[in-house]
């Protein structure tokens, strides 16, 4: 997908709002997408963002989590880790079929289908400049924040 146009989505967004990805032009946007609110690897990976919020800030980059988890879970998954950016729910799986983040994957020894931990940077024109798919959460906030200030 790397160097397409990301495609046009809207879904609903924490702070009783809906996010639509042609609203965010004119600036760089992270879209991070992850498997579950409350788990060890989504927090820890959320809290990185968190972290890292005002260099993002700073370098003019929007970032938003989306996940299949509802907006009532993303609620209370961001007032708990103080998440300052908006989570989106994607129940339907639109987004996740739009940018090509489902997959089969063990888990306990069964085969389920969810959602690869994927990354994508987004940049002011609306194309994809950059993507991570099967991301390690350890460093991997600090590499997407490495990328966005290389674009300013």
């Amino acid at each position: 997908m790397q160097n397409q146009t990301a495609p046009d989505f809207s879904l609903p967004s924490t702070g009783n709002k809906t996010f639509s990805l042609a609203d965010a032009k004119g600036k760089y946007l992270v879209i991070y997408f992850y498997p579950k609110d409350n788990t060890p690897g989504c927090t820890t990976e959320g809290q990185d963002f968190r972290d890292h919020y005002a260099a993002f800030a700073a370098a003019g980059c929007e970032i938003v989590g989306i996940s299949r988890d509802s907006i009532k879970s993303h609620e209370n998954f961001r007032a708990k880790m103080g998440f300052p950016f908006e989570l989106l729910s994607d129940a339907d799986e639109l987004a996740c079929q739009l940018f090509d983040v489902i997959k089969m994957k063990n888990m306990y020894g069964k085969q389920v289908r969810g959602i690869e931990r994927s990354t994508f940077v987004i940049d002011r024109n609306g194309t994809i400049c950059k993507e991570w798919r099967g991301v390690k959460v350890p460093g991997h906030v600090e590499s997407v924040l490495t990328f966005v200030k290389s674009l300013t």
